[in-house]
């Protein structure tokens, strides 16, 4: 059945909340990063092999975890999009969106009539007919997120018509393919990958749409903080689990000499 949408809850009274990228498609995984402390996980649809029946059961997981879902769907296309919502998810997250028509077409096929165009069905998200259709399209609209990212120099050359639309919730950042698009691969700190961020999170004040920062160096989190920002996306469950299986081992690997253990900890990785 719907629930109501803690993380939106959270962001409209000036809470700071947490998340984490699932990349790995297990609901264990799921549960385990609700009940580490986290207030969202985004379920990663785009880059990762996920059939609709697991990702059901990976969002039952996060319910179960008490943590806010949102889905990283492929693209803005509605059928992907009601997929995600159907299995219960309280959001979207729609990569590169690049133009006014772009967030347009992501709220439209997020909401239902009056605000969308949403299909319709029962299933678990009404309780399996246990609250009457006008009752949940209404409660839908009010709870479901629709989080744009802007990843592409065309995005953030089109802010001001992205983020007029109404019904854009959060925006997320998207350094990696940011620096694609800047000719800079890779270079996720670089001055213009950089810049094209703070132009991003500029605009979401100006419009009133809060921003998701990824903060990827020890001081970024500190300097979004004092700028007010309240969401943050830790990474993904991959990398995390990479570094503590690998600190796990460095520990009794390197048991003699503490020094050796850090420094195989903090060894360039990938993620």
């Amino acid at each position: 059945m719907l629930r109501a949408n803690k993380l939106k809850r959270a962001l409209a009274d000036g809470k700071t909340v947490f998340g984490l990228l699932n990349s790995i498609p297990s609901p264990l995984v799921v549960e385990m990063i609700g009940y580490a402390g986290y207030d969202f996980v985004i379920l990663d649809m785009e880059h990762v092999c996920v059939n609709p029946e697991t990702l059901e059961n990976m969002v039952r997981a996060a319910e179960c975890a008490g943590m806010t879902t949102l889905v990283r769907v492929p693209n803005a296309a509605p059928e992907n999009i009601l997929r995600a919502l159907d299995c219960g998810a309280l959001g979207i997250v729609v990569p590169h969106v690049r133009t006014r028509a772009d967030a347009e077409q992501a709220v439209a096929a997020s909401r239902y009539h009056p605000l969308g165009s949403r299909g319709i069905s029962g299933g678990r998200t009404t309780g399996f007919g246990t609250i009457d259709l006008p009752t949940y399209f209404e409660r839908a609209n009010a709870e479901i997120m629709v989080v744009a990212m802007v990843e592409d120099s065309e995005g953030v050359g089109n802010l001001d018509a992205i983020l007029s639309v109404a019904g854009i919730d959060m925006v997320l950042e998207g350094a990696i393919d940011l620096s694609q698009s800047y000719g800079v691969p890779g270079q996720a700190q670089h001055p213009s990958v950089q810049a094209a961020i703070d132009r991003i999170a500029t605009a979401c004040d100006q419009h009133e749409v809060k921003f998701c920062a990824i903060p990827r160096t020890a001081d970024q989190l500190s300097r979004w903080k004092e700028r007010g920002v309240q969401a943050y996306l830790l990474g993904d469950d991959r990398s995390v689990s990479f570094r503590a299986l690998k600190a796990h081992v460095s520990v009794m690997r390197y048991a003699g000499n503490p020094l050796d253990a850090v420094a195989n900890v903090k060894r360039p990785m990938s993620g």
